[in-house]
């Protein structure tokens, strides 16, 4: 039979897909700052007392929280382009709301609506990982990843120059345009992914996180106002645990669940995941310290008395820094492997952190650590996505990076918190007004450095693994079941499945083990997928008769695409050669 082979992935994905899909990041990035240069000024603005006004940034992070894994699900069956178009629909409902408001509850309710955009960054990493050729995925995704830390650190000298200069409800129209921008070049730009997880949407199993990550944040958020040993905070916390238990017993039961608890415990996504608490904790005390430290009056002795745009302009190479790492990160993990390069961009950041506690005495010296920082930061982040996906199979990718995503999210909660207590507890009171101390920012900073110093412990445990295979496809246990259902009917007596069968060779015809097989429908979704066997072989049984698209992919290899037909009345036997030479992961 006559196939054709292309290097390409089955959906071509064009040269402004990455920037298209990294725009969108840093879209959702923005709405996580958009408020920071009117924070002291919310609970006036909104004619409402000061706890009452931290629901609306509280309110946003736990949408997100929530929103992100469940979103990444909904991709991987659905469609990842489809659900990113919605994540980002929301997120404009939600901003137009609080554009056009001045009361708490409403504005509470356009913030959780925006929070709802966080998933944007799983989805994207998905997306670039379902249509770009593997030579082009290592720098895409890693600009994806550090998306979020670029639009947070190019939005707040943004948002402190309108905030100065015009009513602060155009920050929500801007962002409100920002990201219909988004939705038009994704819809002219973004393909469809054709994969597709099997499988239903885990209703109860989304019930479940939801909850539970709420009773974990919400003290998270509130603890510093409501007390750390108060009734309601550790009850909260000790529900948390209780539901979280009962949700991870649930989901090990579910045929189809919301997250694989079984691949999120391999080594190498658990301490991943944990790194990644890590690098959200270090990531986000330096934008807590910097700004107010460059705020605060140079009568207090130490602060820099620099406006609000000069302090968001001090701190905005942060987020450029990463955004320029991700070539960078490219050229060192097709070297040396994503878990070296987190292992340098940990080192980096507490390179940087260990500096800038002498480094706070003039304001070029805060542009220096931000550069530090932030080119550390970069190299941590970008590395993350990269140690997922080696490590998941390609049907998960979106909820995999969603729960990584909610990760780091918990990091900065957690730093955020902790910072807060810290400088609250070490801050003198002055007219009656807590200042911040340079005591207080230096423990800050050691803090950051001890988190750091965890996650280059995690990473130094990751498996060693060559840079050929850092994009290696893994099993997971449905894949091997597949797999063995496959090798079974191949052995069969003259029984093999109705379906295509053959085997996958290299280019110079030596058999390829553990290739993924994909078949694809005229719709565009998974119909079913397969390991390849020791010998190469592999076996795919078809739902219905009809023209299939057949996609093979192995680690070391250019991916492959071909179609061919169905009758529906016997195997047919086809050979997959993957086309052209090896490259590098």
């Amino acid at each position: 039979m006559s196939h054709t082979t292309t290097d390409e992935p089955v959906r071509r994905a064009s040269g402004a897909t990455v920037p298209v899909l990294a725009f969108a990041g840093i879209v959702v990035a923005v709405m996580q700052t958009l408020l920071v240069p009117v924070i002291k000024d919310l609970p006036r603005l909104l004619d409402t007392s000061p706890s009452n006004a931290t629901w609306v940034l509280t309110s946003t992070l736990l949408s997100g929280a929530v929103a992100t894994p469940i979103m990444g699900r909904l991709g991987d069956l659905f469609g990842k382009r489809r659900m990113l178009i919605a994540s980002l629909s929301v997120m404009v409902v939600g901003a137009l709301l609080s554009a056009l408001t001045d009361a708490l509850i409403p504005m509470i309710v356009g913030r959780t609506l925006q929070g709802f955009a966080m998933g944007a960054i799983p989805l994207g990493i998905g997306l670039m990982r379902d249509m770009l050729p593997r030579e082009r995925l290592g720098s895409a995704m890693a600009l994806m990843s550090s998306s979020i830390g670029v639009g947070g650190g190019l939005a707040l000298p943004a948002a402190a120059l309108v905030a100065q200069n015009t009513d602060w409800h155009a920050l929500y129209f801007g962002a409100a345009g920002l990201g219909v921008l988004s939705i038009a070049l994704t819809l002219l730009v973004v393909p469809e992914s054709p994969l597709r997880a099997k499988g239903s949407f885990d209703l109860p199993g989304a019930l479940g996180l939801s909850a539970g990550l709420i009773l974990f944040l919400l003290p998270v958020s509130k603890g510093s106002d409501w007390g750390w040993s108060s009734p309601t905070t550790l009850g909260l916390f000790a529900a948390a645990v209780v539901v979280l238990l009962l949700w991870g017993l649930m989901e090990l039961r579910v045929a189809a669940p919301l997250v694989d608890l079984r691949t999120t415990a391999r080594r190498e996504v658990l301490l991943t995941n944990l790194a990644s608490i890590m690098v959200g904790v270090s990531f986000f005390v330096i934008s807590l310290v910097l700004p107010q430290l460059l705020q605060l009056p140079s009568e207090t002795g130490y602060g820099l008395g620099q406006s609000m745009v000069v302090a968001g302009l001090c701190v905005a190479p942060l987020g450029l820094t990463m955004m320029f790492t991700a070539p960078v990160y490219a050229r060192l993990s097709a070297r040396y492997g994503p878990r070296t390069t987190l292992i340098i961009g940990l080192l980096i950041i507490g390179v940087g952190y260990a500096g800038g506690l002498g480094l706070m005495n003039a304001a070029w010296q805060t542009v220096v650590t931000s550069v530090l920082i932030g080119a550390g930061i970069g190299l941590a982040y970008s590395s993350l996505p990269a140690l997922i996906i080696g490590a998941v199979p390609a049907s998960e990718t979106g909820a995999a990076n969603g729960l990584n995503t909610l990760m780091r999210s918990i990091g900065t909660s957690v730093s955020s918190a902790v910072i807060g207590m810290v400088l609250a507890n070490t801050s003198n009171v002055v007219g009656g007004v807590a200042v911040p101390t340079m005591h207080g920012f230096r423990v800050s900073f050691l803090i950051a450095a001890a988190a750091v110093a965890v996650g280059l412990v995690l990473a130094f445990f990751l498996p060693r693994r060559s840079p050929a295979g850092v994009s290696q496809l893994r099993a997971s246990s449905e894949e091997d079941a597949n797999l063995a259902r496959a090798e079974q009917a191949l052995a069969g007596a003259g029984q093999p499945p109705h379906g295509f069968r053959g085997r996958v060779l290299a280019a110079d015809g030596a058999p390829v083990a553990r290739a993924k097989v994909t078949l694809i429908d005229r719709h565009g979704r998974q119909a079913g997928a397969t390991l390849s066997a020791g010998d190469g072989s592999y076996a795919l049984a078809v739902p219905a008769q009809g023209p299939y698209v057949l996609a093979a992919r192995a680690a070391g290899h250019p991916p492959l695409a071909h179609a061919a037909t169905h009758d529906g009345n016997r195997p047919v036997d086809l050979d997959l050669s993957l086309p052209g030479e090896t490259v590098p992961a």
